[in-house]
Formats: C-alpha cells, sequence, structure tokens
C-alpha cells in the first residue's frame, strides 16, 4: 500500500515533532506500506529524515500563507493523491476540504472546541479563527474515515461537541525523544538551598491566557516572602496580550527580577538542558489535548506539580500533585507541600519517571500505521504480535 500524508499545515511546534518522529520510528512492511508521499513547505520536509521509502513533495504553495495553503488543499491535493496511488491519505492538521478516500485525521487542539478556554481571548482576530476552526475540524471529523485522538479527555470534548462519529476512532498518544529521559536525582532538602543556590522551579510552555505563568509567579512571590529561597524559570514563546499581563505581574511582585527569570522560546532540541537545571517541574496549563510538556518533565526525572485541569490527571495519574491554575494559594499551597518534603518529591518523581516510559514513538508509529492500514481496509496487513495487539484495541468503531 502507499500512504500520502498531507503535512500543508505542519510548519512548526508539536505538529512538526510528530511528523518527524514518525517517520521516523515507523517500520513500514508490519503494516502493509510499502511507499509514503508527504507534501509540504520546505522547511518542514528539511526536517523530515530521508528514507529509502519515503517521497517528500516540495510544494512552493505551501511555503507561503494560508490562504494559498488552504486553496492548494482544497483543489489540488486530492488529484495529487490519486496520481501517486495513495491508499490512504493523512492529515496531521484536523482540517480538510478535499474529495480523496479514504483519509484518516487527528484531533490536535481542543482550544477551538472549550468554550471556556476559547472566551479567554475576548473580542480578537484569535477568538475568530478559533471559531472558524471549530466548525472546519468538526467538519473534518464527522466526516473523516478515521480519526486519531490523542487522550481519552480530548475525545469526549470533541465528540460533545459533533456528536458519535462515523468513522473509526484510536486513541494513540504520542512518544518523548530519548533525550529527556533522565532518571530521577536525589532531591535536595529545602534546608540547604539558599538565595545563592536556590531551589529551582521551572515551567515551560508559550506565554498564553490558558497558561497562568501569573498566577504561577504570584505564588512564588508568596512562598519567597515566607523566606522560602526560590527560583522560578519561564520558558516558551508568548501570544502577545498574555505576555503583556505577565509582565504587569512581574512588575509588582518581582519588580527588581530577583527570582523570576523568563528566557522566551528556546529550540526543542535545547529544552532538555532546562529541564536538567531544575528541581522541580511546574504545569499550570488549563487546556490541553495532550500535554506533552508535562510527558517531558515526567520523562526528565522531576517532581511535577500541576493543573488539575484536563487531561492531565489522564496522563500524570497519582504520580503528582495537583492544584486549581487560576488559584494563587492553592497553587502556593501545593508547591509548598511538595518543596517541604524531599522524601515525597523523590517518590513523585520515580513514580512519574516509571509512567512516563510507556510513551514511545515507536508504539505510536505501529499504533498510527496499524490503524491507519485498518481504515485502508488492510485489517490483515502483516503485524508483529505486540503491535496488533494494541492496533485492536485503539481502533474500535465509535
Amino acid at each position: 500500500m502507499i500512504l500520502g500524508i498531507d503535512a500543508s499545515n505542519l510548519r512548526r511546534g508539536g505538529g512538526v515533532t510528530h511528523l518527524v518522529e514518525l517517520l521516523r520510528a515507523a517500520v513500514l512492511p508490519l503494516h502493509g506500506f510499502t511507499k509514503i508521499v508527504v507534501w509540504s513547505g520546505r522547511s518542514t520536509l528539511a526536517r523530515v529524515e530521508e528514507r529509502s521509502w519515503l517521497v517528500k513533495r516540495h510544494v512552493p504553495e505551501l511555503d507561503r500563507g494560508l490562504p494559498y495553503r488552504a486553496f492548494w488543499q482544497r483543489f489540488r491535493l486530492s488529484a495529487y493523491a490519486r496520481a501517486a496511488g495513495c491508499d490512504a491519505l493523512l492529515v496531521p492538521g484536523g482540517a480538510y476540504g478535499g474529495d480523496f478516500r479514504p483519509i484518516v485525521t487527528m484531533s490536535r487542539n481542543l482550544l477551538p472546541f472549550e468554550w471556556r478556554e476559547l472566551r479567554r481571548y475576548g473580542a480578537s482576530s484569535t477568538a475568530l479563527r478559533l471559531l472558524l476552526l471549530r466548525f472546519v475540524q468538526a467538519r473534518t471529523f464527522k466526516r473523516a474515515d478515521g480519526v486519531v485522538f490523542l487522550t481519552r479527555y480530548a475525545r469526549e470534548v470533541v465528540t460533545g461537541v459533533t456528536g458519535e462519529l462515523a468513522g473509526r476512532i484510536a486513541m494513540i498518544p504520542h512518544g518523548i525523544d530519548a533525550r529527556f529521559l533522565m532518571p530521577p536525582r536525589r532531591q535536595r532538602p529545602i534546608e540547604t538551598c539558599s538565595v545563592e543556590k536556590p531551589f529551582r522551579l521551572v515551567y515551560v510552555s508559550i506565554i498564553d491566557v490558558y497558561k497562568h505563568q501569573w498566577h504561577v509567579a504570584e505564588a512564588v512571590g508568596s512562598l519567597r516572602r515566607e523566606g522560602l529561597p526560590l527560583e522560578l524559570l519561564l520558558v516558551g514563546p508568548a501570544y502577545a496580550p498574555a505576555l503583556q499581563r505577565l509582565r504587569t505581574t512581574l512588575a509588582r511582585v518581582d519588580p527588581k527580577g530577583e527570582f523570576v527569570r523568563y528566557l522566551g522560546a528556546v529550540e526543542h532540541t535545547e529544552l532538555h538542558a532546562q529541564y536538567a537545571s531544575a528541581d522541580l517541574c511546574v504545569f499550570a496549563s488549563s487546556c490541553e489535548n495532550m500535554p506533552n510538556i508535562l510527558v517531558e518533565g515526567m520523562a526528565s526525572g522531576l517532581p511535577i506539580a500541576c493543573a488539575r485541569r484536563g487531561p492531565m490527571p489522564e496522563v500524570l495519574g497519582a504520580a503528582g500533585l495537583y492544584f486549581d491554575p487560576e488559584d494563587v494559594d492553592d497553587i502556593a499551597r501545593t508547591l509548598r507541600t511538595m518543596i517541604g518534603s524531599a522524601i515525597l518529591r523523590e517518590q513523585l518523581a520515580q513514580a512519574s519517571f516509571s509512567q512516563v516510559k510507556t510513551f514511545s514513538w515507536r508504539r505510536c508509529a505501529d499504533e498510527t500505521f496499524g490503524f491507519l492500514a485498518a481504515v485502508a481496509g488492510r485489517d490483515d496487513a502483516c503485524q508483529h504480535p505486540e503491535s496488533a495487539a494494541n492496533t485492536a484495541s485503539t481502533s474500535s468503531s465509535a
């Protein structure tokens, strides 16, 4: 079989990482595929490793803006997929308007489907864009032959909007890059920390309205006033209105820049170093499809203080402590409990590190290509027993 992949809207971030790792881990003969054709822009294709069975098709329109990419996908992609002899088309971007069949798409962004989170953007172009995505993606999911969800929570939220889907459904979480895997270190008692060698908390994520970095900064500020020698490191790009809110908060709680540092965006290939330098990972997001950053923190051997929202309890389970990300006092209470007990932190770090081993790119690739083969009508495609069992467990009809 031949698989086509529409990577027209994968330009940066988790979508590109997923494509790169999925193809790197793929073992095509296990599922009956002999060739994969990927259509995308130049920068995305440059990150995809060469394979004997992989054909990378550069489309100049896909290096341009959204209107050009949408036009190409709607009016050109189907013809290209048929000309390439594709037996199925994977559309990981979640939006598709062509007429090629069968297609498998993915749910990657929950912001369009959660009103509480969407309303945080007020009357803005971002809110309008999310509303448009809600319509386009819901329509795509309802028309698709197969939909991949990353968590049970995401499936429940999306189908709460769309109703039950007609196509097959799979739940296949992403994997974790091996460079993030660091066995838990011995936790430092807070009594051994000082202003010169502070206890370091790291929060890696885009500065955005649903990430609540300002609440975390306030909580850390209150703990500093209690005498705890803490430092908060914030890492990630920024949505301008949210960054302004963060700066306003920092001007009040840390006007001299003594204990909160904002590094800005850091290349994903360098992120593991930020986790390695920390004592505790904070994740205060209130909206996620699959919290990849949380998984990275778990893999990095850190104890986790986490928002009690979305799929986070599903992913972290009992291997962390939780807080309300919009309640500064609750965040401070959770951090105080963890920081005050090195034994508790060691136990939580060990538990989350053991749990994260189930998130592998090889497993993700096996289950994804098994699901694609099933949607293409090849349930009998060759699989090793483990892959066949995983695919059967995730690809039952809705």
